[in-house]
């Protein structure tokens, strides 16, 4: 599936052990514990999709909150009961009202949603660069927060949607993780993946040998926005309540934190990167109680980076993988 036997093998052999400790985790870990479990889980999904669209290509792109907010909402609006929805949601259309859709249905339209809108603000924002990229996508997130916000009868607006039945489950999100790495990292393998890592290189050479640049870039946003909409599907289901603030700025640099202290472009240095913040924060959250100075754990997240971008600019594993024999082969016309 991946490509190569020693990855397909490493692969299998983390799969079962991964899925074996989340499915065996109620029996140890109490409720709360693996709610946190869980969250480390959605950010190793969130910071792999990420590293994915924005490191191979180069973007710079802070929207996944966005993609969060639309699969999210998909999802929990799809999944919500039907006895509640007529009074809670009096706009919907009358065949989504009557309907409570499966677990994995809503968690693929919260997806499919989020791609779709990667694909259609992708077209005129992918024409920009660097910075320029960054704040035009930070404005898609504060367009769809005002559109949520005013779509009350649907959404229920700034209020947000409460009781939202609680169906993620730590072999649902890791499963969902496992899914992602494992596409992601078949497509940076291949091909495509080879073509993206060019662009990001060189985009006049690889224009010159006929790679097509736009093409690239929209499947790499529309991917990690797809991922990005079922992590925020997962999110929805694991917290049970869902408002436009749960989305925004902090969580954006929470993310490209993840990114750059793993490695841009490094699949396996995002996900590393995703558990020892979610450690730190878990680690940090008390002292921050205790002191009373909110804020902490950022501030926390904010000198770890400085301290990486200092001592280490490519980050942990650059944007290759920590491991050597799960190295993506190379073609044999580059050997």
């Amino acid at each position: 599936m991946i490509g190569q036997p020693a990855v397909r093998v490493a692969f299998l052999a983390l799969a079962i052990v991964v899925m074996t400790a989340a499915f065996m985790a109620g029996s140890f870990l109490t409720p709360f514990q693996q709610t946190m479990v869980g969250f480390a889980g959605i950010n190793i999904l969130l910071a792999t999709s990420l590293s994915f669209s924005n490191g191979l290509t180069g973007l710079f792109s802070l929207g996944h909150p966005a993609f969060m907010m639309a699969g999210g909402y998909t999802a929990a609006i799809l999944t919500f009961p039907v006895a509640r929805k007529a009074m809670m949601m009096p706009d919907l259309p009358v065949w989504i009202a009557d309907m409570q859709a499966p677990f994995l249905l809503a968690t693929l339209a919260g997806g499919l949603v989020a791609a779709l809108l990667a694909v259609v603000s992708g077209f005129p924002v992918l024409r920009l660069r660097g910075h320029y990229l960054a704040v035009a996508t930070i404005g898609l997130i504060v367009i769809v927060r005002v559109v949520i916000n005013n779509a009350d009868g649907v959404t229920r607006g700034a209020i947000g949607i409460s009781g939202i039945p609680r169906l993620s489950t730590l072999p649902w999100i890791y499963g969902w993780a496992l899914v992602a790495l494992a596409l992601m990292w078949r497509l940076k393998s291949a091909s495509p993946g080879r073509a993206m890592m060019a662009i990001r290189e060189n985009e006049l050479a690889a224009a010159a040998i006929g790679v097509d640049r736009a093409r690239y870039r929209l499947k790499a946003f529309a991917l990690g926005a797809f991922f990005a909409g079922v992590g925020g599907a997962l999110w929805a289901h694991l917290v049970t309540n869902l408002t436009p603030a749960s989305f925004g700025i902090p969580l954006a640099f929470m993310l490209v934190a993840m990114v750059v202290i793993g490695g841009s472009g490094s699949l396996i240095g995002a996900a590393v990167a995703a558990i020892l913040l979610s450690v730190v924060g878990e680690v940090m959250r008390p002292v921050e109680r205790e002191l009373g100075a909110y804020g902490l754990i950022q501030i926390t997240i904010a000198l770890i980076l400085i301290a990486v971008m200092l001592l280490r600019p490519k980050g942990l594993f650059g944007s290759g993988e920590p491991f050597s024999f799960l190295k993506p082969k190379r073609p044999r016309s580059m050997q």
